[in-house]
């Protein structure tokens, strides 16, 4: 389901997801396909995980990270849920066929 709100997005992004929801900053990024496939495979990461721990995982793959490059932005583009969804994020047909635990393979 998908909300819009640009107070709940973090400044400098489009969108976050935060299970069961997508939220948007504005309403005409619903009509951005390739966006909202990175949202969905966002979702589909959190539903693998049983949501909470994907939280965990996140954030301390995003310290790591941060740790590793000393910049936000690339330990943001560096965690491996993030690196799955830009990367398949133009095929629009990817969750189709996505293995299972996929985001495994981008650590």
């Amino acid at each position: 389901m998908i909300f819009f709100s640009k107070y709940l997005v973090p400044k400098g992004y489009t969108g976050i997801t935060i299970f069961p929801f997508v939220f948007l900053k504005h309403k005409d990024l619903k009509e951005d396909k390739v966006l909202v496939n990175h949202e969905n495979i966002h979702l589909k990461q959190q539903l693998e995980l049983l949501v909470l721990p994907f939280y965990v995982l996140y954030f301390l793959e995003f310290v790591i990270r941060f740790v590793q490059y000393g910049n936000w932005y690339r330990a943001y583009r560096g965690i491996s849920f993030e690196r799955e969804a830009y990367i398949n994020e133009n095929d629009l047909d990817y969750l189709k066929t996505r293995p299972f635990w996929c985001f495994m393979k981008y650590l």
